[in-house]
Protein backbone atom coordinates (compact mmCIF):
# COMPACT_ATOMS: atom_id res chain seq x y z
CA UNK A 1 0.00 0.00 0.00
CA UNK A 2 1.39 3.59 -0.74
CA UNK A 3 2.04 5.79 2.03
CA UNK A 4 -0.69 8.76 3.03
CA UNK A 5 1.41 11.56 2.87
CA UNK A 6 -0.97 13.94 2.86
CA UNK A 7 -0.31 14.99 6.80
CA UNK A 8 3.06 15.46 6.59
CA UNK A 9 3.23 16.94 2.73
CA UNK A 10 2.84 20.80 3.86
CA UNK A 11 2.61 24.04 1.64
CA UNK A 12 6.19 24.13 2.25
CA UNK A 13 8.01 21.15 3.99
CA UNK A 14 7.50 17.85 5.11
CA UNK A 15 6.43 17.79 8.64
CA UNK A 16 5.13 14.74 11.00
CA UNK A 17 5.45 12.43 14.32
CA UNK A 18 8.59 10.04 13.56
CA UNK A 19 8.40 6.77 13.27
CA UNK A 20 4.94 7.06 13.34
CA UNK A 21 4.10 9.26 10.42
CA UNK A 22 7.14 9.09 8.44
CA UNK A 23 10.59 7.17 8.96
CA UNK A 24 14.31 6.74 7.69
CA UNK A 25 12.79 4.49 4.84
CA UNK A 26 10.36 7.20 3.63
CA UNK A 27 13.63 9.86 4.12
CA UNK A 28 15.48 7.65 2.03
CA UNK A 29 12.62 7.80 -0.80
CA UNK A 30 12.24 11.45 -0.32
CA UNK A 31 15.99 11.45 -1.10
CA UNK A 32 15.67 10.21 -4.34
CA UNK A 33 12.57 11.99 -5.18
CA UNK A 34 14.50 15.04 -4.39
CA UNK A 35 17.24 14.10 -7.27
CA UNK A 36 14.36 13.12 -9.35
CA UNK A 37 12.78 16.00 -9.65
CA UNK A 38 15.55 19.04 -9.55
CA UNK A 39 17.66 16.93 -11.64
CA UNK A 40 20.63 17.55 -9.48
CA UNK A 41 24.10 15.94 -9.70
CA UNK A 42 25.00 16.96 -6.09
CA UNK A 43 23.06 17.85 -3.03
CA UNK A 44 23.66 19.44 0.28
CA UNK A 45 21.94 18.23 3.24
CA UNK A 46 22.19 19.46 6.84
CA UNK A 47 20.37 18.71 10.28
CA UNK A 48 19.27 19.82 13.48
CA UNK A 49 19.61 18.61 16.91
CA UNK A 50 17.31 16.36 17.05
CA UNK A 51 17.37 12.81 18.34
CA UNK A 52 15.70 11.30 15.06
CA UNK A 53 17.77 14.44 12.67
CA UNK A 54 20.58 12.35 11.73
CA UNK A 55 19.37 8.78 10.99
CA UNK A 56 16.44 10.73 8.77
CA UNK A 57 19.29 13.16 7.07
CA UNK A 58 21.52 9.73 6.17
CA UNK A 59 19.10 7.85 4.99
CA UNK A 60 17.96 11.03 2.56
CA UNK A 61 21.71 10.87 1.20
CA UNK A 62 21.54 7.41 0.33
CA UNK A 63 18.45 7.99 -1.59
CA UNK A 64 19.46 10.66 -3.55
CA UNK A 65 23.25 8.75 -3.98
CA UNK A 66 21.51 5.98 -5.07
CA UNK A 67 19.86 8.31 -8.07
CA UNK A 68 23.34 9.37 -8.81
CA UNK A 69 23.87 12.60 -6.70
CA UNK A 70 27.13 13.40 -5.27
CA UNK A 71 26.08 14.76 -1.35
CA UNK A 72 27.99 17.07 0.70
CA UNK A 73 26.60 16.24 4.30
CA UNK A 74 27.32 19.67 6.50
CA UNK A 75 26.19 17.93 9.78
CA UNK A 76 24.77 19.76 12.10
CA UNK A 77 23.68 23.03 11.36
CA UNK A 78 20.98 25.81 11.44
CA UNK A 79 18.71 26.14 8.60
CA UNK A 80 19.81 29.17 7.50
CA UNK A 81 23.11 27.50 8.03
CA UNK A 82 22.00 25.31 5.24
CA UNK A 83 20.59 27.99 3.35
CA UNK A 84 24.22 29.48 3.15
CA UNK A 85 25.74 26.02 1.93
CA UNK A 86 22.89 26.00 -1.17
CA UNK A 87 24.10 30.15 -1.91
CA UNK A 88 27.82 29.65 -1.44
CA UNK A 89 28.00 26.05 -2.82
CA UNK A 90 25.29 25.98 -5.84
CA UNK A 91 23.36 23.18 -4.64
CA UNK A 92 20.45 21.89 -3.89
CA UNK A 93 19.75 21.31 -0.48
CA UNK A 94 17.68 19.46 2.18
CA UNK A 95 18.08 20.49 6.28
CA UNK A 96 16.53 18.16 8.31
CA UNK A 97 14.03 19.88 11.33
CA UNK A 98 10.87 20.95 12.57
CA UNK A 99 11.54 23.88 13.64
CA UNK A 100 9.77 24.78 17.12
CA UNK A 101 7.65 21.93 17.27
CA UNK A 102 7.87 19.33 19.72
CA UNK A 103 10.82 16.73 19.99
CA UNK A 104 8.90 13.55 18.27
CA UNK A 105 8.40 15.83 15.39
CA UNK A 106 10.66 15.99 12.69
CA UNK A 107 10.45 17.05 8.95
CA UNK A 108 12.41 18.86 5.56
CA UNK A 109 12.98 21.89 4.85
CA UNK A 110 13.94 21.61 0.73
CA UNK A 111 15.49 23.79 -1.77
CA UNK A 112 17.06 24.68 -5.04
CA UNK A 113 20.63 26.01 -5.80
CA UNK A 114 20.95 29.29 -4.28
CA UNK A 115 18.43 28.57 -1.70
CA UNK A 116 15.60 29.32 -4.06
CA UNK A 117 12.37 27.40 -2.18
CA UNK A 118 10.97 24.01 -2.89
CA UNK A 119 6.98 24.29 -2.46
CA UNK A 120 3.51 23.13 -3.00
CA UNK A 121 3.90 24.84 -6.68
CA UNK A 122 7.38 24.41 -7.27
CA UNK A 123 8.29 20.79 -6.83
CA UNK A 124 7.17 19.55 -3.75
CA UNK A 125 3.73 18.00 -5.29
CA UNK A 126 5.63 16.13 -7.55
CA UNK A 127 8.31 14.60 -4.76
CA UNK A 128 4.93 13.47 -2.58
CA UNK A 129 3.85 12.12 -5.61
CA UNK A 130 6.98 9.89 -6.39
CA UNK A 131 7.69 8.89 -3.22
CA UNK A 132 3.73 7.31 -2.85
CA UNK A 133 4.43 5.35 -5.94
CA UNK A 134 7.87 4.29 -5.11
CA UNK A 135 6.38 3.55 -1.51
CA UNK A 136 3.34 1.19 -3.14
CA UNK A 137 5.71 -0.52 -5.89
CA UNK A 138 9.15 -0.53 -4.36
CA UNK A 139 12.71 1.50 -3.97
CA UNK A 140 13.41 2.66 -7.40
CA UNK A 141 16.05 1.04 -9.84
CA UNK A 142 19.14 2.38 -8.64
CA UNK A 143 20.75 4.19 -11.96
CA UNK A 144 23.81 3.54 -13.33
CA UNK A 145 26.16 6.19 -11.47
CA UNK A 146 26.23 5.63 -7.51
CA UNK A 147 26.68 9.47 -6.13
CA UNK A 148 29.55 10.32 -3.81
CA UNK A 149 29.17 11.12 -0.16
CA UNK A 150 31.58 14.38 1.12
CA UNK A 151 31.89 15.64 4.90
CA UNK A 152 31.91 19.42 5.01
CA UNK A 153 31.93 22.43 7.77
CA UNK A 154 30.40 25.35 7.03
CA UNK A 155 30.22 26.82 9.65
CA UNK A 156 33.27 29.44 9.99
CA UNK A 157 32.47 30.23 6.04
CA UNK A 158 28.76 30.67 7.26
CA UNK A 159 29.39 32.98 10.13
CA UNK A 160 32.03 34.93 7.73
CA UNK A 161 29.51 35.01 5.15
CA UNK A 162 27.23 36.99 7.64
CA UNK A 163 29.76 39.00 9.29
CA UNK A 164 30.90 40.54 5.69
CA UNK A 165 27.55 41.66 5.51
CA UNK A 166 27.21 43.91 8.46
CA UNK A 167 29.29 46.77 9.69
CA UNK A 168 30.48 46.09 13.20
CA UNK A 169 33.91 48.07 13.68
CA UNK A 170 32.11 50.55 15.80
CA UNK A 171 30.13 48.42 17.75
CA UNK A 172 30.55 49.54 21.47
CA UNK A 173 30.83 46.58 24.35
CA UNK A 174 27.22 45.33 24.75
CA UNK A 175 26.14 42.48 27.36
CA UNK A 176 23.88 40.00 25.48
CA UNK A 177 21.50 37.10 26.67
CA UNK A 178 21.13 34.63 24.34
CA UNK A 179 18.13 31.55 24.70
CA UNK A 180 18.75 29.13 22.13
CA UNK A 181 16.12 27.10 23.90
CA UNK A 182 18.40 24.25 23.29
CA UNK A 183 18.47 24.08 19.84
CA UNK A 184 21.01 25.34 16.72
CA UNK A 185 21.59 28.83 18.04
CA UNK A 186 23.44 26.97 20.85
CA UNK A 187 25.61 25.70 18.12
CA UNK A 188 26.09 28.98 15.85
CA UNK A 189 26.13 31.82 17.76
CA UNK A 190 29.28 31.40 19.83
CA UNK A 191 31.25 30.85 16.07
CA UNK A 192 29.07 34.18 14.96
CA UNK A 193 29.72 36.09 17.95
CA UNK A 194 33.29 35.17 17.93
CA UNK A 195 35.79 38.37 18.51
CA UNK A 196 32.88 40.85 19.13
CA UNK A 197 32.83 43.56 22.05
CA UNK A 198 30.26 41.31 24.18
CA UNK A 199 29.54 39.95 27.09
CA UNK A 200 27.48 37.18 26.09
CA UNK A 201 25.35 35.11 28.74
CA UNK A 202 24.38 31.78 26.93
CA UNK A 203 20.75 30.38 28.29
CA UNK A 204 19.84 26.78 27.18
CA UNK A 205 22.89 26.26 24.87
CA UNK A 206 23.34 22.48 24.87
CA UNK A 207 21.71 20.81 22.00
CA UNK A 208 18.86 18.92 23.13
CA UNK A 209 16.64 17.56 20.66
CA UNK A 210 14.01 16.87 23.68
CA UNK A 211 13.75 20.68 24.46
CA UNK A 212 14.30 20.20 28.35
CA UNK A 213 13.65 23.53 29.73
CA UNK A 214 10.84 25.24 27.13
CA UNK A 215 9.41 24.80 23.69
CA UNK A 216 12.21 26.57 21.07
CA UNK A 217 9.10 28.62 20.25
CA UNK A 218 9.76 32.47 21.04
CA UNK A 219 6.66 33.43 19.29
CA UNK A 220 5.03 32.10 22.22
CA UNK A 221 5.33 34.47 24.57
CA UNK A 222 5.44 32.10 27.56
CA UNK A 223 8.69 30.77 25.85
CA UNK A 224 10.44 34.21 26.64
CA UNK A 225 9.95 34.58 30.09
CA UNK A 226 13.37 32.98 31.05
CA UNK A 227 14.94 35.27 28.76
CA UNK A 228 13.10 38.30 30.00
CA UNK A 229 14.13 37.53 33.65
CA UNK A 230 17.56 36.96 33.07
CA UNK A 231 18.25 40.15 31.13
CA UNK A 232 16.52 42.32 34.04
CA UNK A 233 18.68 40.21 36.57
CA UNK A 234 22.40 40.49 33.97
CA UNK A 235 21.53 44.18 33.39
CA UNK A 236 22.13 43.44 30.28
CA UNK A 237 21.88 45.82 26.90
CA UNK A 238 19.23 43.24 25.09
CA UNK A 239 18.46 39.57 24.67
CA UNK A 240 18.41 37.30 21.95
CA UNK A 241 16.17 34.15 21.50
CA UNK A 242 16.00 31.86 18.49
CA UNK A 243 13.80 29.06 17.82
CA UNK A 244 14.64 25.53 17.22
CA UNK A 245 16.35 25.46 14.03
CA UNK A 246 17.81 28.90 14.66
CA UNK A 247 16.07 30.72 11.46
CA UNK A 248 14.22 33.33 13.36
CA UNK A 249 15.24 35.42 15.87
CA UNK A 250 12.83 37.84 18.68
CA UNK A 251 14.94 40.34 20.42
CA UNK A 252 14.03 41.67 23.92
CA UNK A 253 15.04 45.17 25.18
CA UNK A 254 17.09 46.06 28.38
CA UNK A 255 13.69 46.26 30.37
CA UNK A 256 13.05 42.69 29.45
CA UNK A 257 10.45 43.89 27.28
CA UNK A 258 9.90 42.24 24.13
CA UNK A 259 10.69 43.72 20.91
CA UNK A 260 8.01 43.87 18.05
CA UNK A 261 9.21 41.85 15.07
CA UNK A 262 7.63 44.90 13.34
CA UNK A 263 10.25 47.35 14.51
CA UNK A 264 12.89 45.36 13.98
CA UNK A 265 12.39 44.65 10.20
CA UNK A 266 11.98 48.59 10.17
CA UNK A 267 15.04 48.96 11.55
CA UNK A 268 17.24 46.73 9.40
CA UNK A 269 15.25 48.03 6.65
CA UNK A 270 16.70 51.46 7.02
CA UNK A 271 19.92 50.12 7.60
CA UNK A 272 19.88 47.73 4.51
CA UNK A 273 18.49 51.21 2.50
CA UNK A 274 21.80 52.75 3.76
CA UNK A 275 23.66 49.96 2.84
CA UNK A 276 22.45 50.21 -0.40
CA UNK A 277 22.85 53.69 -1.39
CA UNK A 278 19.35 54.82 -0.13
CA UNK A 279 17.45 53.27 -2.68
CA UNK A 280 15.68 49.93 -3.01
CA UNK A 281 12.46 48.04 -2.78
CA UNK A 282 11.22 46.44 1.05
CA UNK A 283 8.97 43.30 0.98
CA UNK A 284 6.85 43.13 3.54
CA UNK A 285 3.47 41.16 4.72
CA UNK A 286 0.38 42.73 5.18
CA UNK A 287 0.57 41.79 8.83
CA UNK A 288 3.17 44.33 10.11
CA UNK A 289 2.97 47.03 11.15
CA UNK A 290 2.42 50.66 9.07
CA UNK A 291 5.43 51.67 10.39
CA UNK A 292 7.84 49.16 8.19
CA UNK A 293 6.06 51.24 4.84
CA UNK A 294 6.60 54.63 6.67
CA UNK A 295 10.67 53.85 7.53
CA UNK A 296 11.85 52.47 3.77
CA UNK A 297 9.71 55.43 2.61
CA UNK A 298 11.38 57.91 4.49
CA UNK A 299 14.51 56.18 3.80
CA UNK A 300 14.39 56.48 0.11
CA UNK A 301 13.19 52.98 -0.68
CA UNK A 302 9.88 51.60 -2.00
CA UNK A 303 7.79 49.26 0.44
CA UNK A 304 5.80 46.28 -1.71
CA UNK A 305 3.03 44.52 0.42
CA UNK A 306 2.63 40.81 0.14
CA UNK A 307 0.64 37.93 1.83
CA UNK A 308 1.70 36.46 5.05
CA UNK A 309 4.07 33.17 4.17
CA UNK A 310 7.92 33.05 3.02
CA UNK A 311 7.16 31.34 -0.65
CA UNK A 312 5.12 34.66 -0.87
CA UNK A 313 7.90 36.96 0.32
CA UNK A 314 10.73 34.76 -1.65
CA UNK A 315 9.03 34.84 -4.60
CA UNK A 316 8.49 39.14 -4.29
CA UNK A 317 12.01 39.36 -3.52
CA UNK A 318 13.32 37.56 -6.59
CA UNK A 319 10.79 39.32 -8.78
CA UNK A 320 11.69 42.68 -7.84
CA UNK A 321 15.38 42.48 -7.18
CA UNK A 322 14.51 43.42 -3.63
CA UNK A 323 17.19 43.99 -1.05
CA UNK A 324 15.16 43.16 2.02
CA UNK A 325 11.97 41.64 3.49
CA UNK A 326 10.30 40.87 6.78
CA UNK A 327 7.79 39.21 8.80
CA UNK A 328 5.89 39.96 11.79
CA UNK A 329 6.82 36.24 12.74
CA UNK A 330 10.42 37.26 13.01
CA UNK A 331 11.43 36.00 9.17
CA UNK A 332 13.82 38.15 7.93
CA UNK A 333 14.59 37.93 4.19
CA UNK A 334 18.07 39.29 2.36
CA UNK A 335 19.18 39.76 -1.01
CA UNK A 336 22.81 39.19 -0.09
CA UNK A 337 21.73 35.93 1.45
CA UNK A 338 19.77 34.34 -1.96
CA UNK A 339 16.65 35.78 -0.51
CA UNK A 340 16.70 33.50 1.99
CA UNK A 341 15.50 33.79 5.74
CA UNK A 342 18.36 34.38 8.40
CA UNK A 343 17.25 35.59 12.20
CA UNK A 344 21.59 35.75 12.97
CA UNK A 345 21.79 38.47 10.15
CA UNK A 346 19.27 40.57 11.74
CA UNK A 347 20.62 40.08 14.95
CA UNK A 348 24.38 41.20 13.92
CA UNK A 349 22.05 44.47 12.39
CA UNK A 350 20.06 45.25 15.97
CA UNK A 351 24.13 44.88 17.40
CA UNK A 352 25.21 47.36 14.96
CA UNK A 353 22.86 49.59 15.69
CA UNK A 354 23.02 49.44 19.45
CA UNK A 355 26.41 49.33 19.50
CA UNK A 356 27.15 52.08 17.25
CA UNK A 357 25.03 54.77 19.57
CA UNK A 358 24.75 55.24 23.19
CA UNK A 359 21.20 55.14 23.72
CA UNK A 360 19.32 51.89 24.89
CA UNK A 361 17.45 49.59 22.54
CA UNK A 362 14.20 50.94 23.83
CA UNK A 363 14.79 54.04 23.38
CA UNK A 364 16.38 53.31 19.64
CA UNK A 365 13.42 51.09 18.60
CA UNK A 366 10.87 53.56 19.54
CA UNK A 367 11.33 55.29 16.52
CA UNK A 368 10.10 52.13 14.75
CA UNK A 369 7.31 51.02 16.49
CA UNK A 370 4.70 53.81 16.18
CA UNK A 371 1.50 52.33 16.59
CA UNK A 372 -0.78 49.88 19.18
CA UNK A 373 -0.89 46.23 18.17
CA UNK A 374 -2.87 43.64 19.19
CA UNK A 375 -0.65 40.80 18.23
CA UNK A 376 -2.64 37.77 16.54
CA UNK A 377 -5.60 36.55 18.00
CA UNK A 378 -6.67 33.27 16.86
CA UNK A 379 -10.91 32.05 16.67
CA UNK A 380 -12.75 28.86 16.06
CA UNK A 381 -15.49 29.67 13.80
CA UNK A 382 -17.73 26.85 12.05
CA UNK A 383 -17.86 29.01 9.02
CA UNK A 384 -14.53 30.49 8.12
CA UNK A 385 -16.30 32.16 5.13
CA UNK A 386 -19.82 33.44 6.45
CA UNK A 387 -17.73 34.73 9.12
CA UNK A 388 -15.89 37.00 6.69
CA UNK A 389 -18.81 37.99 4.57
CA UNK A 390 -19.98 38.97 7.60
CA UNK A 391 -17.05 41.52 8.58
CA UNK A 392 -17.25 42.63 4.89
CA UNK A 393 -20.93 43.81 5.03
CA UNK A 394 -20.02 45.66 8.74
CA UNK A 395 -17.65 47.71 7.13
CA UNK A 396 -18.22 48.35 3.46
CA UNK A 397 -20.43 51.04 3.44
CA UNK A 398 -18.57 53.06 6.11
CA UNK A 399 -17.26 56.44 5.10
CA UNK A 400 -13.22 56.66 5.00
CA UNK A 401 -13.17 52.68 5.09
CA UNK A 402 -11.40 50.88 2.56
CA UNK A 403 -11.37 46.34 2.18
CA UNK A 404 -8.91 44.64 0.26
CA UNK A 405 -8.57 40.81 -0.10
CA UNK A 406 -5.07 40.30 -0.74
CA UNK A 407 -5.29 37.97 2.45
CA UNK A 408 -8.37 37.30 3.94
CA UNK A 409 -9.61 40.74 4.78
CA UNK A 410 -7.71 43.68 5.31
CA UNK A 411 -10.09 46.91 6.43
CA UNK A 412 -8.44 50.16 7.13
CA UNK A 413 -8.75 53.82 7.83
CA UNK A 414 -6.49 56.74 8.76
CA UNK A 415 -5.87 56.10 11.99
CA UNK A 416 -6.42 51.68 12.01
CA UNK A 417 -6.42 48.67 10.48
CA UNK A 418 -7.33 45.19 10.98
CA UNK A 419 -6.80 41.78 9.01
CA UNK A 420 -8.72 38.44 9.83
CA UNK A 421 -7.22 35.43 7.84
CA UNK A 422 -8.23 31.80 7.56
CA UNK A 423 -6.32 28.81 8.52
CA UNK A 424 -5.74 27.09 5.77
CA UNK A 425 -5.28 23.77 8.16
CA UNK A 426 -7.55 24.92 11.42
CA UNK A 427 -11.15 26.03 11.25
CA UNK A 428 -9.41 29.04 12.81
CA UNK A 429 -9.61 33.06 11.83
CA UNK A 430 -6.94 34.84 12.44
CA UNK A 431 -7.20 38.45 13.31
CA UNK A 432 -4.40 41.19 13.67
CA UNK A 433 -5.30 44.68 14.68
CA UNK A 434 -3.46 48.38 14.75
CA UNK A 435 -4.19 51.66 15.60
CA UNK A 436 -2.10 55.13 16.30
CA UNK A 437 -3.11 54.62 20.21
CA UNK A 438 -3.97 51.76 22.87
CA UNK A 439 -7.71 53.05 23.02
CA UNK A 440 -8.05 53.39 19.17
CA UNK A 441 -6.94 49.54 18.69
CA UNK A 442 -8.47 47.90 21.70
CA UNK A 443 -12.06 49.28 19.99
CA UNK A 444 -11.41 48.20 16.77
CA UNK A 445 -9.98 44.87 17.89
CA UNK A 446 -12.92 44.13 20.00
CA UNK A 447 -15.07 45.30 17.40
CA UNK A 448 -13.48 42.60 14.79
CA UNK A 449 -14.09 39.67 17.43
CA UNK A 450 -17.70 40.48 18.18
CA UNK A 451 -18.45 39.96 14.68
CA UNK A 452 -15.83 36.56 14.47
CA UNK A 453 -17.18 34.98 17.35
CA UNK A 454 -20.90 35.94 16.82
Amino acid sequence: MAADLSQIVKAYDVRGVVPDQWDEALAALFGAAFVEVTGAHAIAVGHDMRPSSPGLSDAFARGAAARGADVTHIGLCSTDQLYYASGALDLPGAMFTASHNPARYNGIKLCRAGAAPVGQDTGLTEIRSLVEQWSESGTPEPTDRQGTFTRRDTLKDYAAHLRSLVDLTSVRPLKVVVDAGNGMGGHTVPTVFEGLPLTLVPMYFELDGTFPNHEANPLDPANLVDLQRRVREEGADLGLAFDGDADRCFVVDERGEPVSPSAITALVAARELARHGGRGTVIHNLITSRSVAEVVRENGGTPVRTRVGHSFIKAEMAALGAIFGGEHSAHYYFRDFWNADTGMLAALHVLAALGGQSAPLSRLVAAYDRYAASGEINSTVDDQAARLSAIRAAYENRDGVELDTLDGLTVSAEDWWFNVRPSNTEPLLRLNAEAKDEPTMTKIRDEALTLIRS
